[in-house]
């Protein structure tokens, strides 16, 4: 019996997030239990940058909610995200959690390659804007293993299945969930897989996913893209998750080492400005 976690990034009650998660869940053909989990539910605070939860074993020193869905995402066998476009972007909650993710460090080896699936919703067809982005890079940062994304499209709760055709591609992403991923034919990343990419002049670009630089061939009509490894990485393999990891530890030490020099620079940009407060 597989433990699924259904993550809905929407305030909606049974919109269109939700009931795409659910349909989704009707259709994974393996045993399963289907979990529910709604972001807005929880009290997320802003990560405050304080590296506490990579060395402490009780995670973060906020009190709020996160540690209620961590456990819930490391009991899950198998993750499915579901997100609604607010202004061309994923609804800002999901980027709330993703933020706070320096607390998912600790436990690479646990999360790592877990399956996932995503979904985003848009009310108007090519205004979806950096959704898919939004949650490809949840996915990733989240060392998950991406098995299919798609972008649906309805405004109005229910909205998303009056089309037959969405039913069709919810149960195709059940089916993908626990099967071998399906080598994508479009262009992408060689890397990461990921499909979106900054264009900085001639043929340069850069994937927006991994954040590694590269060049475009077009071999007829299909781009090509030639994408180089940094020395940095952050989540192509598990090797260098954990690398970035120790990386981050590391950054205790450093400061300690330089925070007298640090001061000085910080020292002249402490007064002298008007706030705005609540």
């Amino acid at each position: 019996m597989k433990n699924i976690l259904g993550i809905i990034c929407s305030p909606r009650k049974l919109g269109n997030s939700e009931i795409l998660i659910k349909e989704i869940g009707k259709h994974i053909p393996i045993p399963h239990e289907l979990r529910l989990l709604r972001l807005s539910d929880f009290d997320i605070r802003p990560c405050k940058g304080c590296y506490t939860c990579l060395f402490n074993e009780k995670g973060c020193m906020l009190d709020d909610d996160l540690n209620v869905i961590l456990e819930a995402i490391f009991a899950a066998d198998a993750l499915i995200v579901a997100a609604p476009t607010y202004f061309l972007g994923a609804n800002a909650v999901l980027k709330l959690l993703l933020d706070r993710g320096l607390a998912l460090l600790p436990h690479i080896e646990q999360l790592w390659g877990k399956p996932s699936v995503g979904v985003g919703i848009a009310g108007i067809e090519g205004k979806e804007g950096y959704t898919l982005l939004n949650i490809r890079s949840f996915l990733k940062l989240t060392m998950t293993n991406i098995k299919r994304i798609e972008m649906l499209y309805g405004a109005l709760p229910g909205e998303v299945f009056p089309n037959r055709n969405n039913k069709n591609i919810a149960a195709g992403l059940a089916d993908a969930l626990f099967a071998e991923p399906i080598e994508s034919k479009s262009p992408s990343c060689p890397l990461c897989g990921g499909d979106t990419f900054q264009f900085v002049g001639g043929n340069q670009i850069k994937c927006m996913l991994c954040s590694n630089a590269g060049t475009l061939e077009m071999k007829g009509e299909t781009p090509v893209f030639h994408v180089r490894r940094s020395e940095h990485e952050l989540f192509l393999t598990k090797e260098e998750a954990i690398r970035h990891r120790e990386w981050l530890r590391r950054m205790k030490g450093r400061f300690v080492e330089h925070k007298h020099q640090l001061k000085k620079v910080i020292l002249p940009y402490i007064k002298g400005w008007d706030w705005v407060k609540p």
